[in-house]
Protein backbone atom coordinates (compact mmCIF):
# COMPACT_ATOMS: atom_id res chain seq x y z
CA UNK A 1 0.00 0.00 0.00
CA UNK A 2 2.45 2.23 0.70
CA UNK A 3 4.17 1.83 -2.83
CA UNK A 4 0.75 2.56 -4.31
CA UNK A 5 0.56 5.72 -2.15
CA UNK A 6 4.10 7.05 -3.08
CA UNK A 7 2.67 6.41 -7.09
CA UNK A 8 -0.17 8.27 -5.91
CA UNK A 9 1.56 11.44 -4.95
CA UNK A 10 4.08 11.53 -8.45
CA UNK A 11 1.37 11.52 -10.17
CA UNK A 12 -0.63 13.86 -7.88
CA UNK A 13 2.56 16.34 -9.13
CA UNK A 14 2.68 14.86 -12.82
CA UNK A 15 -0.86 16.19 -13.31
CA UNK A 16 -0.50 19.39 -11.16
CA UNK A 17 2.01 21.33 -13.42
CA UNK A 18 2.37 25.04 -14.06
CA UNK A 19 0.06 25.78 -17.16
CA UNK A 20 2.61 26.21 -19.83
CA UNK A 21 3.80 22.59 -19.06
CA UNK A 22 0.91 20.99 -18.29
CA UNK A 23 -0.60 21.67 -21.52
CA UNK A 24 2.92 20.38 -23.21
CA UNK A 25 2.80 16.67 -21.25
CA UNK A 26 -0.91 16.94 -22.27
CA UNK A 27 0.04 16.99 -26.19
CA UNK A 28 3.35 14.54 -25.37
CA UNK A 29 0.06 11.81 -23.42
CA UNK A 30 -2.03 12.65 -26.78
CA UNK A 31 0.94 11.71 -29.07
CA UNK A 32 1.80 8.62 -27.08
CA UNK A 33 -1.91 7.90 -26.96
CA UNK A 34 -1.62 7.10 -30.76
CA UNK A 35 1.36 4.72 -30.91
CA UNK A 36 -0.77 2.40 -27.71
CA UNK A 37 -3.74 2.68 -29.28
CA UNK A 38 -2.24 1.07 -32.78
CA UNK A 39 -0.76 -1.31 -30.28
CA UNK A 40 -3.53 -2.37 -28.11
CA UNK A 41 -5.69 -2.49 -31.72
CA UNK A 42 -2.64 -4.94 -33.59
CA UNK A 43 -2.24 -7.28 -30.69
CA UNK A 44 -6.40 -7.99 -30.10
CA UNK A 45 -6.07 -8.85 -34.09
CA UNK A 46 -3.36 -10.92 -33.91
CA UNK A 47 -4.73 -12.96 -30.84
CA UNK A 48 -8.43 -13.25 -32.40
CA UNK A 49 -9.86 -11.10 -29.66
CA UNK A 50 -12.36 -8.61 -30.10
CA UNK A 51 -14.00 -6.90 -26.79
CA UNK A 52 -17.22 -5.29 -25.92
CA UNK A 53 -15.51 -3.79 -22.97
CA UNK A 54 -12.36 -2.53 -22.08
CA UNK A 55 -10.97 -1.61 -18.35
CA UNK A 56 -7.48 0.27 -18.74
CA UNK A 57 -5.92 0.22 -15.55
CA UNK A 58 -3.69 3.24 -14.88
CA UNK A 59 -5.78 5.10 -17.47
CA UNK A 60 -3.76 8.68 -16.54
CA UNK A 61 -5.97 11.46 -18.40
CA UNK A 62 -7.75 8.56 -21.00
CA UNK A 63 -5.82 9.68 -24.00
CA UNK A 64 -5.17 5.92 -24.78
CA UNK A 65 -9.23 5.45 -24.14
CA UNK A 66 -10.08 8.15 -25.86
CA UNK A 67 -8.00 7.30 -28.99
CA UNK A 68 -9.75 3.45 -28.97
CA UNK A 69 -12.83 5.25 -28.40
CA UNK A 70 -12.31 7.44 -31.64
CA UNK A 71 -11.54 3.96 -33.62
CA UNK A 72 -14.50 2.32 -32.54
CA UNK A 73 -12.74 -0.45 -30.97
CA UNK A 74 -15.38 -1.26 -27.88
CA UNK A 75 -18.34 -0.72 -26.88
CA UNK A 76 -17.66 -0.02 -23.22
CA UNK A 77 -14.48 2.18 -22.34
CA UNK A 78 -13.61 2.77 -18.52
CA UNK A 79 -10.76 2.88 -16.53
CA UNK A 80 -9.20 3.53 -13.05
CA UNK A 81 -6.37 5.74 -11.66
CA UNK A 82 -4.61 6.50 -8.21
CA UNK A 83 -4.26 10.14 -9.03
CA UNK A 84 -7.40 12.33 -8.68
CA UNK A 85 -6.37 15.12 -10.78
CA UNK A 86 -5.81 12.30 -13.53
CA UNK A 87 -9.26 10.66 -12.94
CA UNK A 88 -11.01 14.08 -13.49
CA UNK A 89 -9.03 14.67 -16.57
CA UNK A 90 -10.35 11.50 -18.01
CA UNK A 91 -14.25 11.90 -16.33
CA UNK A 92 -14.63 14.68 -18.98
CA UNK A 93 -13.41 12.78 -21.77
CA UNK A 94 -16.84 11.83 -24.45
CA UNK A 95 -16.72 8.39 -24.91
CA UNK A 96 -15.55 7.09 -21.78
CA UNK A 97 -18.03 5.07 -19.54
CA UNK A 98 -16.66 5.50 -16.35
CA UNK A 99 -13.23 6.21 -14.86
CA UNK A 100 -12.69 5.33 -10.86
CA UNK A 101 -10.00 6.35 -8.20
CA UNK A 102 -8.39 3.03 -7.18
CA UNK A 103 -5.82 2.28 -3.94
CA UNK A 104 -3.95 0.36 -6.93
CA UNK A 105 -3.98 -2.95 -5.44
CA UNK A 106 -7.52 -4.08 -5.37
CA UNK A 107 -9.97 -3.56 -8.43
CA UNK A 108 -13.86 -2.97 -7.62
CA UNK A 109 -14.99 -4.55 -9.88
CA UNK A 110 -16.58 -8.52 -10.43
CA UNK A 111 -14.61 -11.76 -11.68
CA UNK A 112 -13.95 -11.32 -15.49
CA UNK A 113 -16.35 -8.23 -15.63
CA UNK A 114 -14.55 -7.08 -18.45
CA UNK A 115 -13.48 -8.96 -21.82
CA UNK A 116 -9.93 -6.65 -22.04
CA UNK A 117 -7.80 -4.84 -19.46
CA UNK A 118 -5.00 -2.51 -20.56
CA UNK A 119 -1.61 -1.87 -18.85
CA UNK A 120 -0.06 0.29 -20.46
CA UNK A 121 3.83 1.85 -19.09
CA UNK A 122 2.24 0.77 -15.53
CA UNK A 123 4.11 -2.04 -15.06
CA UNK A 124 7.40 -0.56 -14.35
CA UNK A 125 6.11 1.44 -12.18
CA UNK A 126 5.16 -0.91 -9.67
CA UNK A 127 7.31 -2.82 -7.10
CA UNK A 128 5.20 -5.94 -7.73
CA UNK A 129 3.98 -6.26 -11.06
CA UNK A 130 3.37 -9.70 -11.00
CA UNK A 131 0.53 -9.10 -8.49
CA UNK A 132 -0.29 -6.03 -10.40
CA UNK A 133 -1.16 -8.64 -13.37
CA UNK A 134 -2.92 -11.27 -11.69
CA UNK A 135 -5.22 -8.91 -10.33
CA UNK A 136 -5.95 -7.38 -13.77
CA UNK A 137 -6.46 -10.81 -15.02
CA UNK A 138 -9.14 -12.08 -12.16
CA UNK A 139 -11.29 -8.87 -13.74
CA UNK A 140 -10.16 -9.37 -17.46
CA UNK A 141 -10.85 -12.12 -19.43
CA UNK A 142 -7.36 -11.39 -21.66
CA UNK A 143 -4.79 -8.02 -21.05
CA UNK A 144 -2.80 -6.19 -23.10
CA UNK A 145 0.64 -5.36 -21.46
CA UNK A 146 3.03 -2.65 -22.61
CA UNK A 147 6.26 -1.75 -20.94
CA UNK A 148 9.74 0.21 -22.38
CA UNK A 149 12.59 -2.43 -22.28
CA UNK A 150 15.34 0.19 -20.11
CA UNK A 151 17.70 -2.76 -19.59
CA UNK A 152 19.97 -1.62 -22.59
CA UNK A 153 23.23 0.44 -23.25
CA UNK A 154 21.86 3.38 -23.78
CA UNK A 155 19.99 3.36 -20.66
CA UNK A 156 22.50 2.31 -18.21
CA UNK A 157 23.72 6.33 -19.37
CA UNK A 158 23.53 8.46 -15.81
CA UNK A 159 21.15 10.81 -17.19
CA UNK A 160 19.08 8.51 -18.24
CA UNK A 161 18.91 6.42 -15.01
CA UNK A 162 18.43 9.61 -13.48
CA UNK A 163 15.34 10.54 -15.66
CA UNK A 164 14.01 6.55 -14.97
CA UNK A 165 13.93 7.74 -11.31
CA UNK A 166 12.60 10.91 -11.78
CA UNK A 167 9.60 9.56 -13.60
CA UNK A 168 9.27 6.39 -10.96
CA UNK A 169 10.37 3.75 -12.76
CA UNK A 170 11.24 1.05 -10.23
CA UNK A 171 11.63 -1.95 -12.91
CA UNK A 172 14.07 -2.26 -15.33
CA UNK A 173 13.40 -4.43 -18.06
CA UNK A 174 14.60 -6.67 -20.83
CA UNK A 175 12.01 -8.76 -22.91
CA UNK A 176 13.22 -11.67 -20.97
CA UNK A 177 12.04 -10.16 -17.76
CA UNK A 178 8.48 -8.82 -18.77
CA UNK A 179 8.28 -12.26 -19.80
CA UNK A 180 8.58 -13.38 -16.78
CA UNK A 181 6.49 -10.86 -15.32
CA UNK A 182 3.94 -12.53 -17.07
CA UNK A 183 4.68 -16.11 -16.56
CA UNK A 184 4.32 -15.64 -12.30
CA UNK A 185 1.15 -13.58 -13.16
CA UNK A 186 0.03 -17.33 -14.62
CA UNK A 187 -0.59 -15.93 -17.38
CA UNK A 188 0.27 -16.98 -21.70
CA UNK A 189 1.22 -15.01 -24.24
CA UNK A 190 -0.86 -15.04 -27.12
CA UNK A 191 0.85 -12.10 -29.40
CA UNK A 192 3.32 -9.45 -29.17
CA UNK A 193 4.98 -6.48 -30.85
CA UNK A 194 7.90 -3.85 -30.51
CA UNK A 195 7.87 -0.35 -31.40
CA UNK A 196 11.35 1.74 -31.72
CA UNK A 197 9.27 4.74 -31.64
CA UNK A 198 7.98 7.06 -34.69
CA UNK A 199 9.72 9.78 -36.00
CA UNK A 200 7.18 12.27 -34.09
CA UNK A 201 7.37 10.95 -31.19
CA UNK A 202 11.68 11.12 -31.52
CA UNK A 203 11.42 14.80 -32.81
CA UNK A 204 8.53 16.30 -30.16
CA UNK A 205 11.20 17.62 -27.37
CA UNK A 206 13.43 19.41 -30.19
CA UNK A 207 13.26 22.64 -30.02
CA UNK A 208 15.25 24.08 -32.48
CA UNK A 209 16.06 23.00 -36.27
CA UNK A 210 19.49 21.65 -34.89
CA UNK A 211 17.79 19.51 -32.19
CA UNK A 212 15.11 18.24 -34.75
CA UNK A 213 17.91 17.37 -37.27
CA UNK A 214 19.41 14.98 -34.54
CA UNK A 215 16.54 13.47 -33.47
CA UNK A 216 15.40 12.72 -37.04
CA UNK A 217 18.92 11.19 -37.60
CA UNK A 218 18.57 9.16 -34.19
CA UNK A 219 15.03 7.64 -35.02
CA UNK A 220 16.63 6.69 -38.88
CA UNK A 221 19.30 4.44 -37.01
CA UNK A 222 17.38 3.07 -34.22
CA UNK A 223 14.18 1.78 -36.64
CA UNK A 224 16.78 0.70 -39.21
CA UNK A 225 18.86 -1.23 -36.90
CA UNK A 226 15.36 -2.36 -35.08
CA UNK A 227 13.80 -3.82 -38.28
CA UNK A 228 17.52 -5.21 -39.40
CA UNK A 229 18.53 -6.94 -35.89
CA UNK A 230 15.97 -6.34 -33.10
CA UNK A 231 18.16 -8.28 -30.36
CA UNK A 232 20.97 -6.62 -31.03
CA UNK A 233 18.65 -2.78 -30.87
CA UNK A 234 17.28 -4.17 -27.60
CA UNK A 235 20.59 -4.38 -26.19
CA UNK A 236 21.73 -0.90 -27.92
CA UNK A 237 18.50 1.27 -27.03
CA UNK A 238 14.60 1.10 -25.17
CA UNK A 239 12.42 -0.49 -27.46
CA UNK A 240 8.38 0.03 -26.20
CA UNK A 241 7.33 -3.96 -26.05
CA UNK A 242 3.55 -4.94 -25.94
CA UNK A 243 2.00 -8.48 -25.38
CA UNK A 244 -2.06 -9.78 -25.03
CA UNK A 245 -1.89 -11.78 -21.98
CA UNK A 246 -3.98 -14.79 -21.59
CA UNK A 247 -5.36 -17.42 -19.09
CA UNK A 248 -3.24 -20.90 -20.17
CA UNK A 249 -5.40 -23.09 -21.84
CA UNK A 250 -7.60 -25.83 -19.72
Amino acid sequence: MEGSTDLARFYARAYSQAPADAARYSRWRALGALGKADHVVALCALGGVRPASVLEVGCGDGALLSGLQRRGFAERLAGVEIAQEAVAIARARPGIAAVELYDGTRLPFAARAFDLGILSHVLEHVPDPSALLREVARVCAAIVVEVPLEANWSARRAAKREHAAEVGHLQCLDRAGARQIVARAGLVIGAELEDPLPLRAHTFFAATPAARATATAKWGLRSTAHRLAPPLARRAFTVHYACLCQQPAA
